[in-house]
């Protein structure tokens, strides 16, 4: 039997999301309207083997829960059970993103000083990029050093959004 991909899609001040699940964990909060939504629904896919069915699940109903406080001011830090897949690198990106603090924002190469690799900006901007759990794995808190926004998945209306939210 094929494993199951529970995908649900949720409105936002700033644009509708797509959560996923595999199981008990999170592996999806993805911008619907993104360029690059379907590539990653395919390499969601693809790293799970599973097939997709539209529905809610328990963790999925929970970070709805988180994500509607967060767009109320009432969350700052989420606490849900995620399930990454990328390569080592992004992975550890992904992991320093989460320990950058509602409110506040690092430049890429800060970003890449964290996670040990001082002058590998640029991979560390990929790996931003291709963050698939945005929001609840901060991304939007990266800027370029200059204070500039950088790109951003959701659109830059919804990074601006997002930051001013946390402000």
């Amino acid at each position: 039997m094929t494993p199951s991909l529970s995908l649900y899609p949720l409105s936002t001040p700033c644009g509708q999301l797509v959560l996923g699940a595999f199981g008990d964990e999170l592996c999806f909060c993805d911008w619907a309207e993104s360029r690059h939504h379907a590539r990653n629904l395919q390499r969601l896919r693809q790293a799970f083997g599973a097939q997709e069915e539209i529905g809610l699940s328990p963790v999925i109903e929970e970070a709805g829960r988180q994500l509607k406080a967060y767009f109320n001011r009432q969350l700052s830090t989420f606490d849900l059970p995620l399930r990454l897949f990328g390569t080592p690198f992004q992975e550890s990106v992904w992991r320093e993103l989460t320990r950058v603090p509602y409110g506040k924002t690092i430049s890429y190469g800060e970003l890449a000083t964290r996670v040990g690799h001082p002058t590998a900006y640029r991979a560390v901007a990929n790996a931003n990029g291709a963050n698939r759990i945005s929001i609840i794995i901060p991304c939007h808190r990266v800027i370029e050093r200059g204070g500039g926004l950088g790109g951003y998945a959701g659109g830059l209306p919804a990074k601006r959004f997002l930051l001013q939210l946390e402000r």
